[in-house]
């Protein structure tokens, strides 16, 4: 094994995983080392409901995302959803609408085909994504999910032709699901402003993909049913230290599947969030009592997507 971890050395990277376990020195524009990020905030009465409960907390938000789709919310909608996180400067991530899973082939639903159930099929899939993106933007929207390697290449050269906002914070999936240093520093280099590891690296894996990566990483800490639901409050400190700069995510455990949601799912979607922020309070309770000097972010910090409301 000498050549390969020789090879990897010499591009960068490191030998092995970080079995170490090595602090970060890297940090946000802030000098902060973690945020907080509430996924599946699927509208605008789902996002009050997250606003209302970290008040009742006092859990700092920094970033809320939905997962359903730009294509799935009426302009009205993200219009209100802008103008409650920009009141609040939080970042909101809305994930691109046209994607496998929305479209017409059977592939996605194959057990072998969910590894690229959210990847784009053709032309014309990417160029509806493409103007899923520009809507957003046109609307205010400061942040996206991407889910496509073509798609995230793309959005580099949209900012640059001015089809959506230079500050547009593109982050990548988990669904993705690049999961070593070599492929997510590729992720990068194509585009990704953050990342969202999957779900169940062990921490000498996350420790070996920080060195490589300057964007932030997002991580789960309880993951949703589909994706292993794992419940890792306990090790909040250690993926703070290990990876900073990183967001603190909390799905959530043993919910039904809401996607695509929309009115007819809006009572649930509003519980499960008011329970994701119950969960980030428990974990940040965690974090006080292990790690109380672990840095965060004020509200409206550099970096974050905040949306800009349209007059």
């Amino acid at each position: 094994m000498e050549k390969s971890r020789a090879l990897l050395k010499s591009l960068g990277y490191l030998e092995r995983d970080a079995y170490d376990l090595p602090d970060s020195a890297k940090r946000f524009p802030d000098g902060a080392q973690y945020r907080l990020e509430i996924p599946s905030v699927e509208g605008p009465e789902a996002l009050k409901a997250v606003f209302e409960e970290a008040d009742r907390y006092g859990v700092t938000i920094h970033r809320v995302s939905q997962g359903s789709g730009i294509m799935l919310l009426t302009d009205e909608e993200i219009t209100e959803m802008v103008e409650l996180c920009a009141n609040r400067g939080v970042e909101l991530s809305l994930f691109v609408g046209p994607r496998g899973t929305w479209d017409i082939s059977a592939l996605p639903l194959t057990p072998a085909g969910k590894v690229v159930a959210l990847r784009h099929e053709g032309i014309d899939q990417l160029v509806y994504a493409m103007e899923d993106l520009q809507r957003a933007n046109r609307l205010g929207v400061r942040g996206a999910l991407v889910a496509d390697e073509g798609l995230l290449l793309l959005t580099k050269e949209m900012k640059k032709q001015g089809l959506i906002a230079e500050d547009f914070v593109i982050k990548v999936s988990v669904q993705m699901m690049a999961a070593n240093p070599v492929s997510i520093k590729l992720m990068e280099q194509l585009g990704a402003d953050t990342y969202n590891v999957p779900t169940a690296l062990t921490l000498p894996k996350l420790a070996s993909i920080r060195p490589a990566i300057d964007i932030p990483i997002d991580l789960y800490v309880e993951v949703p049913d589909g994706f292993g639901g794992f419940i890792r409050h306990y090790e909040i400190p250690e993926f703070i230290r290990l990876l900073s700069p990183v967001y603190i995510k909390f799905g959530l455990r043993n919910h039904p599947d809401v996607y695509p949601s929309g009115k007819h799912l809006e009572q649930v979607n509003i519980n499960l969030c008011r329970e994701r922020v119950r969960r980030a309070h428990m974990g940040m309770q965690l974090l006080k009592q292990y790690a109380p000097d672990l840095k965060t972010s004020e509200l409206g910090a550099p970096g974050l997507g905040i949306p800009v409301p349209q007059k």
